[in-house]
């Protein structure tokens, strides 16, 4: 991680273990996380944290990930804050899902189950492209599991 500086990571998952293994890798990985249970929590966990990037379940309860990402985009938008990096997860695999995460907000689109290179990968260059102020990071297309912005 750039000057060895803790980043921070919302993770918003609604299955209890998914959240903790997701929280855990991001852990090991260095970063400091805070984990909420569904959409409308991340989206208001966002609001009052500083975050440096989400990881974000799709299908949730009360405000699904879909739902969130596009609250979230739209309160950055309205006050002129930075976008901050979004990665999507999700257990579905149908063609489309993954454009439509783009579609709707998301930096990056991951299934699971998650394989800790990939969200390493992804999270670095989000990271590091969100600190360098550009508005999305672009990451090679290595993986038939993955889909970038």
């Amino acid at each position: 991680m750039e000057n060895d500086v803790a980043h921070r990571v919302l993770v918003a998952e609604d299955h209890r273990l998914s959240r903790i293994a997701t929280q855990s890798i991001l852990e090991r990985l260095g970063y400091v996380v805070v984990g909420v249970g569904d959409g409308r929590e991340a989206v208001e966990a966002e609001a009052a944290g500083d975050f440096d990037a989400v990881v974000m379940d799709c299908q949730m309860p009360r405000m699904d990930g879909f739902q969130a990402t596009q609250e979230i985009r739209r309160r950055q938008q309205e006050s002129g804050q930075m976008r901050i990096p979004i990665i999507g997860l999700s257990a579905r695999t149908m063609d489309g899902d993954g454009p439509a995460a783009l579609a709707k907000g998301m930096d990056v689109y991951l299934t699971k189950p998650l394989l800790v290179a990939e969200l390493r990968m992804a999270l670095a260059e989000l990271v590091a492209g969100s600190i360098r102020g550009r508005s999305t990071a672009r990451l090679p297309a290595t993986s038939s599991r993955r889909v970038r912005a």
